[in-house]
């Protein structure tokens, strides 16, 4: 059982998402729709606004460390209409002094005339979704942009004040060569990024490659392709903090840092799901109406449903987080976060160990090398 003996209330952030794309990319699962010639802005902002009203019960006094755009596109709102919806949360909830807030955006150069706009709202990170800077792999993607586009765009958000922004590339693309990878990768680092999100491409159901699958490099060569990445990125000083994710030293994403480590996360937006701790110790994750003209019907309620963790899940809950972390979490945030006390995982720790999948280390949880390649048999000696 939790109990307020050991149990602390985790920081807490904001995810906002916006629906909508230009179109909508054929390995895509995320809860994105294609624009139409006009976007309900004033309306999608209005919303956004009464739904965070609905769930200021779960602040507890607590200030916004970070706040995240994501989408869809959120690049494609207006700076006018992202500024007036932050100064709307800010009145509502405090924002840290040190605050973190990131805005997902195109490469395109519609977007990149906007960064400027952006940054002097006190947006200070921007997550550039690039994916590939060949064109032959972005057709292949159904991406908008082109590779100079890309490059223009890195160059666009320093230019806008923008000293800490991330570069989103995949790799394992259709017929994707080693070379390939590895250009992509050179290229990416020379724009200097102070982050890179570096993740293989993944057919995931209900999208147009799951339906209709391209021809994808063999397991052998995606090995090499992430072995030989992963010596790139640590050549160039980029550290591999979490599972995709790398970055200068000190500029590890403070928003999917408090995620990792099993913080509170509010979410507001069609879609948008959200973790949630109450004094006591209780934990629930809510989502909300998923469609955007659903989301934006008058008299319907923004939350769509919600779950209660209990307290025999919370192991594997929190686990299936902090593993993820190249580095893992100090042991005792598991009873901060929990409530629970650390002896209740020393059976499955020490099956793990024994396995060479957990590091022997009391002081912390942490995965080792296969441990991390392997996570979900790590998981499994954790599930309820």
């Amino acid at each position: 059982m939790t109990g307020e003996w050991s149990f602390q209330l985790p920081p807490l952030a904001l995810y906002i998402h916006i629906p909508w794309c230009v179109r909508k990319c054929p390995y895509c699962d995320f809860n994105s729709h294609a624009a139409g010639p006009s976007l309900p802005e004033e309306e999608y902002v209005d919303a956004l606004l009464a739904d965070l009203d609905a769930d200021l019960g779960h602040v507890h006094g607590r200030p916004l460390t970070s706040i995240f755009f994501g989408g869809g596109t959120p690049s494609l709102f207006s700076a006018k209409a992202l500024g007036r919806l932050l100064q709307g949360v800010e009145q509502r909830v405090p924002f840290a002094s040190d605050i973190e807030i990131t805005l997902e955006a195109n490469p395109g150069t519609f977007e990149q005339a906007k960064f400027r706009d952006y940054r002097s709202l006190g947006i200070n990170r921007l997550s550039i979704g690039v994916q590939s800077f060949q064109e032959a792999k972005l057709k292949a993607l159904g991406r908008i942009h082109d590779g100079n586009e890309a490059i223009r765009a890195a160059d666009m958000a320093r230019a806008a004040g923008f000293d800490n922004f991330n570069l989103d590339l995949m790799h394992g693309l259709p017929e994707q060569s080693i070379e390939d990878a590895l250009f992509d990768l050179r290229t990416a680092i020379a724009q200097a990024p102070t982050h890179l999100s570096w993740y293989q491409l993944t057919m995931e159901p209900n999208t147009v490659f799951w339906s209709q699958p391209p021809q994808l490099p063999e397991d052998d060569l995606l090995w090499d392709i992430q072995e030989a990445g992963q010596a790139l990125l640590a050549e160039h000083g980029y550290l591999q903090y979490e599972v995709s994710a790398y970055a200068q030293p000190g500029r590890a994403a403070r928003h999917n840092l408090n995620y990792w480590t099993f913080g509170d996360f509010l979410g507001i937006g069609a879609g948008a799901h959200a973790k949630l701790s109450a004094p006591g110790g209780r934990i629930q994750r809510t989502w909300k109406t998923r469609l955007p003209k659903d989301y934006l019907a008058p008299g319907k309620a923004f939350q769509a449903g919600e779950r209660m963790l209990d307290a025999e899940e919370l192991p594997f809950e929190f686990l299936m987080n902090v593993l993820r972390l190249s580095d893992g979490v100090a042991a005792e945030l598991f009873t901060q976060r929990t409530g629970q006390p650390l002896a209740s995982l020393d059976a499955a720790r020490r099956e793990a160990e024994t396995r060479g999948l957990l590091v022997r280390d009391p002081a912390r949880l942490v995965a080792t090398r296969e441990g991390q390649l392997f996570l979900n048999d790590l998981l499994q000696h954790f599930l309820p």
